[in-house]
């Protein structure tokens, strides 16, 4: 994998991140709607990039990658988080997770394919 690949992933995991931590500064349009969900969709982006990194040499690493993630952030919602963190139940957030995980693989499918090495 090429490293510009790599940064690109690191980009879009630090972008993840950072809607996390300054969510609670976006005073826009449906911003009650954002805070409430807003860390699961950027959250469950992000780790969708973590999985691409670990996953990168395995067979089919995309859909791995959704697979991976999905029971990743599902489980933690799930669990309560995992025990680790406080979490409030909300069904929607299994929504919020699928979502942030369906368009970080969208933009995976439109980017180029890296050559496998």
């Amino acid at each position: 994998m090429k490293t510009s690949h790599i940064v690109r992933y690191l980009i879009f995991i630090t972008l993840g991140v950072l809607v996390l931590l300054f969510k609670k500064y976006y005073s826009g349009p449906y911003a009650e709607l954002f805070y409430c969900y807003g860390s699961n969709f950027s959250i469950s982006f992000a780790i969708y990039y973590i999985a691409r990194l670990g996953l990168r040499y395995l067979p089919s690493p995309k859909l791995l990658s959704v697979a991976g993630s999905l029971l990743v952030v599902e489980l933690f919602e799930l669990t309560n988080g995992l025990g680790v963190m406080s979490n409030v139940y909300d069904p929607w957030d299994y929504l919020a997770n699928t979502l942030g995980i369906t368009l970080a693989f969208g933009i995976d499918m439109l980017l180029k394919e890296p050559p496998q090495e």
